[in-house]
């Protein structure tokens, strides 16, 4: 399949880039003899690819999907070679954000090009492959760099991208139709809406990340950055609802499907990161797993998560809408972190892995479900623009439902008797003691923004995935 493979390729290194330098990190700061800043390696290009997601997708959909996508693998390849010639923490970082620019683009071009090449009630199979991919990637991710880390060298960890990112080069080029835009929606380039998005999203999540670890709450640089957030974030709503063709055209909030769609979605994205945050730590103190183990189990949600991808998919294809399937998943997802809140300390681990399963699938399901719902809804000139946004709000919830957990949770290890700290990642270092009754809290907290989610899927229109629009371009 000519498209699919290109693309499947592009979602990988999106998604293993995020994770892979994890594990290296130590030796990165002993080989450049820095150990300062160097959360930033992350921080650099998660910040930079959730940025770029929305003005990629709105450019896609006038200049068309394959020269952008072409323009990102060119910028992520280019980076990765640099970033494994970095000579000091600081050129990396700034490498790692000229990398993430690359990325974002990767990811959320991806996710379009599958809206140009399959009808709505075909994708879901395609984006069934495409969350497996995800999932891989973000499992192999530590796994490959703390091997390369062991037994090569971290430079490797960047210079793997340059043969896979030249065979998706050729693989996008061959598959993708060369000039794809969708007739009489070109638009100009809304470079006032974009910076202060930019202004917006890099203020809040650089106050998510920093807040309460880098730098207190209350100090003079967090309130800055809340009073830019709040500046730019209200010029930013008032210039799109004067702007019909901005980079978030009012057309995509007006309309309930889109809007639906991708609130659902993005508080689905803070259940996932937030799951994915606290059931380590949950094994790790329940049934006093090592950190490896802790992460071994973790295997279940996961695999149960990518099963309700596919399943969405298969429902897709058989019912034709996608209401009753995103309403079924946020219900399981409700039900598993209710019996894993009810649970939290006092049943056997079988059964606690099960109800994480339940979570996960729903997750799952709500995650494809609503992705395919807003795309759906889009109009051709808007699929791009549509799904950029998607992927933006989904990165900010991811954070939002991180920060929540992490915040909490941090609270409780200064309960007494308890021990331990939060390293610069967020990650519970050994020995830390926390009460089930904070775990049944999480959980709780977990299933009360998928309750919400749940009100909102209710409303939302439950129409027909259409099948007999033509593709741009056949998966053959």
């Amino acid at each position: 399949m000519k498209v699919l493979s290109g693309i499947v390729i592009c979602i990988f290194l999106a998604a293993l880039d995020q994770t892979v330098v994890i594990p290296a990190i130590p030796a990165i700061a002993r080989d450049l003899h820095d150990s300062r800043n160097l959360s930033w390696i992350l921080t650099a290009y998660l910040l930079a690819s959730t940025i770029v997601a929305p003005i990629y997708g709105r450019l896609s959909d006038t200049y068309g999907r394959r020269r952008l996508l072409e323009i990102c693998l060119v910028i992520f390849i280019a980076a990765s070679v640099a970033c494994g010639l970095a000579q000091s923490i600081t050129q990396l970082i700034f490498l790692r954000a000229l990398q993430g620019l690359g990325g974002g683009g990767l990811m959320s071009l991806a996710q379009a090009a599958i809206a140009d090449a399959v009808t709505p009630r075909e994708r879901g199979r395609y984006q069934g492959y495409l969350a497996g991919v995800w999932a891989v990637a973000s499992i192999a991710g530590p796994l490959v760099g703390g091997f390369l880390a062991d037994h090569a060298s971290w430079q490797w960890l960047f210079w793997i991208n340059l043969p896979l990112g030249l065979l998706a080069l050729r693989l996008c080029r061959r598959g993708l139709p060369a000039a794809f835009t969708a007739r009489g929606y070109k638009t100009r380039f809304d470079t006032a809406g974009s910076l202060l998005m930019i202004a917006t999203v890099s203020s809040l999540l650089l106050m998510l990340t920093l807040g309460g670890k880098a730098l207190p709450w209350a100090s003079g640089e967090m309130l800055g950055m809340g009073a830019l957030f709040v500046a730019a974030s209200g010029l930013l709503v008032l210039q799109q609802i004067r702007k019909a063709d901005g980079l978030f055209p009012p057309r995509l909030f007006t309309d309930r499907a889109l809007l639906t769609g991708t609130l659902s979605s993005t508080l689905a994205a803070g259940g996932v990161f937030a799951s994915l945050f606290v059931l380590p730590i949950f094994y790790q103190n329940m049934f006093r797993s090592g950190a490896t183990n802790a992460g071994l189990l973790m295997i279940p949600f996961l695999v149960a998560n990518v099963a309700g991808n596919f399943a969405t998919g298969h429902l897709a294809r058989k019912m034709g809408r996608m209401k009753p399937v995103v309403v079924s998943g946020t219900l399981m997802s409700i039900a598993g972190f209710l019996l894993l809140a009810t649970a939290a300390g006092h049943l056997p681990l079988a059964a606690t892995i099960a109800f994480s399963a339940l979570a996960g699938v729903g997750l799952g399901c709500a995650m494809v479900g609503t992705l395919m719902s807003v795309q759906n809804a889009a109009r051709q000139g808007d699929i791009g623009t549509a799904t950029g946004t998607l992927l933006l709000l989904r990165s900010v919830g991811s954070m939002l439902g991180g920060a929540a957990v992490g915040a909490y949770l941090e609270s409780q290890l200064h309960l007494p008797g308890a021990s331990g700290a939060m390293d610069m990642h967020g990650a519970v270092m050994p020995a830390v003691s926390v009460a089930p009754a904070a775990f049944s809290v999480m959980f709780l907290g977990i299933a009360a923004a998928m309750l919400v989610a749940l009100l909102i899927s209710l409303k939302s229109p439950n129409v027909l995935l259409r099948s007999g629009e033509h593709p741009v371009v056949g998966m053959d």
